[in-house]
């Protein structure tokens, strides 16, 4: 491969291994990554069992790593030790999140101890690290958990603490005003796990999928509206999609690409694509066994070059650490409306109907307690005018959802008349079927007729063997009795013969 030209080279959607020059970082998993740039930040990590405080990054244009060398925030406390382990302590299962000019690593599993979730940050332009102050509800200490970015808010989503607890709470980071909140979120939540994938569609869905218990691993796929917090599991139609935990996802568009995973006994080989606005899985490409992606504890990231979008995925265990670059050019889509509920039609209306519900129920709630979690960046000191025109838009998103209903009611309706004209077809092809099982079942009493007479002619042909057999016994004794009394009759003959000589002499 040419390094000066290895975009161009590269074949739409198939993994290849990118050519380094030079050193290359050790090889780890279960560590967090990010593309700025075009350059691909690789932070912390496991291996053996050992927590890795490194932070390497890769020139996607130079094929190149390098490590990365920070400084410590002129206003940490002297007082304490501050080499670079203390800022950015040796960390695996934690989450990378760019913020304008910054890297904040959330949580993860390290060997300082800690009861709340700390959050640290790295400069990029400066290389400057530390750690942010925060306020309000602050969650506890996790590793295996998911952050998501939806505006200026970070979504927390489960985990396993310290102790080993499996977590499904959902927390809230404002950037802003660096303020944790706790969500209450209604209806039926995922089952507590650690090590899934998460995502936010349309800046309104967030989804949950996969990940594992200490005994499970899941293949679900649950979604948060953050409008109405309503959890549901939504029907998903496509391939089928295989339980996997330690899988990596990123989403472009509308599409969640879904790379590597595995149940502890062997890796998953296909990487996965989502279409978040149909609820369709599809697989994207399937990979050799013991391929370094089908690995736990990988990751994989969005990058734009050449005006193409690529997947770049790196590290994971199969039984192997790794610690090569692979990256995927993905062929160009057509964007549709970003609504997550489209057909199938069944879905569609499910959906719709419940999210029409919600939005009609919002009408009711005391709107200053709804936006206080800020979502659509709405202060509660708003005037009442802005919010008049916020509920002005939720009506009419609620009739834009009904003529969405409409039109699947439609939908539903054609396919109802199809399902009777198949009805009928299938009622006139049974009393078809009815006829011709009756005429099977005339012709085989008419078989049974048949070899019950064969059966009775087998019986008068070997009695009539054995008749024949008695009459040649009869004609053997007949031949046999005509011999004698031939036999015997010249006997007769010859003695007569000899007394008329005699009596002639005399």
């Amino acid at each position: 491969m040419d390094i000066s030209s290895w975009p161009s080279d590269l074949a739409y959607e198939q993994w290849v291994a990118l050519p380094v020059s030079g050193a290359r970082p050790s090889a780890r998993y279960k560590h967090a990554a990010a593309v700025v740039d075009e350059k691909l930040y690789i932070t912390g990590g496991s291996r053996n069992g050992r927590y890795l405080s490194d932070i390497q990054v890769f020139d996607l244009r130079s094929l190149t790593w390098s490590s990365l060398k920070l400084k410590i925030e002129p206003n940490a406390d002297k007082s304490e030790d501050t080499s670079l382990w203390e800022v950015l302590p040796g960390t695996s299962d934690h989450s990378v999140i760019k913020w304008e000019n910054k890297l904040l690593l959330l949580g993860g599993h390290s060997k300082k101890s800690s009861e709340a979730m700390i959050v640290h940050f790295m400069n990029l332009e400066t290389r400057v690290c530390g750690v942010l102050e925060t306020s309000g509800k602050i969650p506890v200490a996790r590793g295996g958990h998911s952050v998501t970015l939806v505006g200026s808010k970070l979504l927390v989503f489960g985990g396993e603490d310290r102790s080993r607890k499996l977590l499904n709470d959902v927390h809230v980071l404002d950037l802003e005003t660096m303020t944790w909140s706790m969500v209450e979120a209604m209806q039926t939540p995922p089952a507590p796990r650690f090590d899934h994938s998460a995502t936010v569609h349309a800046e309104r869905y967030l989804l949950i999928f996969g990940g594992c218990s200490h005994s499970i691993f899941f293949n679900d796929l649950h979604l948060l509206d953050l409008q109405t917090m309503e959890w549901s599991q939504p029907q998903i139609q496509g391939d089928l999609v295989s339980p996997r935990a330690g899988h990596a996802g990123i989403s472009i568009d509308e599409m969640w690409y879904i790379v590597g995973g595995g149940d502890n006994s062997k890796g998953c080989l296909e990487t996965l694509a989502l279409n978040m606005s149909k609820l369709v899985w599809s697989t994207l490409t399937t990979l050799k066994e013991r391929h370094p992606l089908a690995s736990e504890g990988l990751s994989v990231c969005s990058a734009i070059i050449d005006g193409e979008k690529h997947l770049v995925a790196f590290g994971g265990y199969n039984g192997k650490y790794n610690n090569e670059v692979f990256v995927m050019k993905l062929k160009p889509r057509k964007s549709s409306r970003p609504k997550i509920f489209q057909s199938p039609a069944a879905a569609a209306a499910a959906a719709s109907v419940t999210a029409a519900y919600a939005l009609a129920k919002s009408e009711k709630l005391d709107f200053p307690q709804i936006i206080d979690l800020n979502f659509n960046g709405v202060e509660n000191n708003v005037p009442k005018k802005d919010i008049n025109v916020e509920i002005d838009a939720i009506k009419e998103e609620k009739k834009t959802l009904e003529l969405s209903i409409e039109e699947v009611r439609a939908e539903n309706s054609g396919l109802r008349e199809k399902i009777d004209e198949l009805n009928s077809n299938h009622t006139e092809l049974s009393k078809e079927l009815q006829s011709v099982q009756g005429q099977l079942i005339s012709e085989r009493s008419r078989c049974f007729k048949l070899e019950a007479q064969i059966a009775e002619l087998q019986k008068m042909l070997e009695s009539l063997q054995s008749i024949e057999k008695e009459v040649e016994i009869l004609r053997r004794q007949k031949s046999a009795l005509e011999q004698e009394m031939e036999l015997s009759a010249a006997q007769r003959q010859g003695s007569g013969g000899v007394w008329q000589w005699i009596a002639g002499g005399t």
